[in-house]
């Protein structure tokens, strides 16, 4: 049985902590938030009594997990995570992996030094449409067009979790990380320059800070990427949802469903179908071949964390080499820091391993 110390009580911490209430190898020990209020609000809505904890660093010492689940703001990840393995456990860190590349590698230096398993919450990974998204992706060939966003209309309580999150990461870091992760997938080849522009659409947030930006990224293959990110009660639904991949053979685009509300946790992952559009010529003509690839039946948010938990369940289990699942994660937050760089400085940045 795993002992679990779950750290963040919101949105995503929830899904984190429904899932290992319901897994059968894990025992959630202690439930850890800024405020009592949110810890408490937890229990009640897993039907539970776990200890709770405002202070981080005495959970730790008294609860001796064996897994720590990060669930908080970009800023605390690398001193939460680095804690959590010194002291002995693995760790499933929400994304992005650290506010910033020195701490990131610090993050991973420490997984690799301590032998601990470190799995990054890059939830289209374990996503089945996802997944299927990226392999036809794969078939058009070479080079690519990708063109990704994720336009999210908050207002209420999204819209202050959406303005909490600027304190310390942009949209398009938060968010981009996953997108630019699928764009490294599909191409298979380095990302080696990005360019963005960014805007601040509200006196609401911090002067320095933007609530929409996009960015352009290029690799070394000669494909070229687009990601577009904004947060905020004056964002338009109109296109929020493009997921569009264009290579020499074809495209493949993910259809969205238009009666979604942007602003919730489960339009972010949801699909609806796949569109796979197929273009060759053969004796002069145009060959055209269209097909749809259902989505029916695909995992709500909270099942994809569960899959998540299970990831990393099976790689200490079995004891597997997350290298690979690093080096991605760090590939991803340099193109969107690089991104920032960017909107902050109007300068194309080399993105260097």
């Amino acid at each position: 049985m795993q002992k679990v110390l779950i750290v963040g009580c919101g949105n995503m911490g929830t899904s984190h902590a429904r899932a290992y209430h319901e897994i059968d190898q894990t025992k959630i020990v202690g439930l850890v938030s800024r405020k009592d209020s949110s810890w408490k609000k937890l229990n009640d809505v897993l039907g539970s009594d776990y200890p709770g904890y405002t202070d981080y660093h005495l959970a730790l010492k008294e609860t001796s997990p064996d897994i720590v689940c990060i669930c908080t703001y970009t800023d605390t990840h690398a001193e939460f995570a680095i804690a959590a393995m010194e002291a002995g456990a693995h760790v499933f860190l929400e994304k992005p992996l650290a506010a910033n590349m020195e701490d990131a590698r610090r993050v991973i230096e420490t997984a690799e030094k301590l032998d601990r398993k470190l799995i990054l919450g890059y939830i289209l990974r374990v996503h089945p449409s996802w997944i299927k998204f990226i392999e036809l992706a794969r078939t058009l060939g070479s080079p690519t067009v990708m063109r990704l966003n994720l336009n999210q209309q908050s207002s209420g309580e999204e819209w202050r979790i959406h303005k909490n999150l600027m304190k310390s990461t942009s949209p398009l870091v938060d968010c981009g990380v996953h997108y630019v992760d699928v764009m490294c997938q599909v191409c298979d080849t380095r990302p080696v320059s990005v360019f963005a522009i960014g805007a601040r659409l509200t006196d609401e947030i911090a002067e320095d800070m933007y609530n929409y930006g996009q960015l352009q990224v290029k690799f070394e293959d000669g494909s070229v990427g687009w990601y577009e990110a904004g947060w905020g009660p004056m964002m338009s639904t109109t296109a929020y949802f493009v997921k569009d991949i264009v290579g020499p053979g074809g495209s493949v685009s993910i259809a969205d469903k238009s009666e979604d509300d942007s602003s919730t946790i489960d339009s972010h992952t949801t699909t609806d179908r796949i569109k796979y559009h197929r273009w060759s010529k053969q004796d002069g003509r145009d060959i055209i071949k269209d097909e749809w690839v259902t989505t029916e039946g695909e995992p709500g948010h909270d099942e994809l964390c569960k899959l998540e938990q299970l990831s990393l369940l099976n790689s200490i289990k079995e004891d597997i080499d997350l290298e690979e699942h690093w080096q991605a994660a760090l590939d991803s937050l340099e193109v969107v820091l690089a991104a920032d760089e960017s909107i902050r400085t109007g300068k194309v940045i080399r993105v260097t391993r």
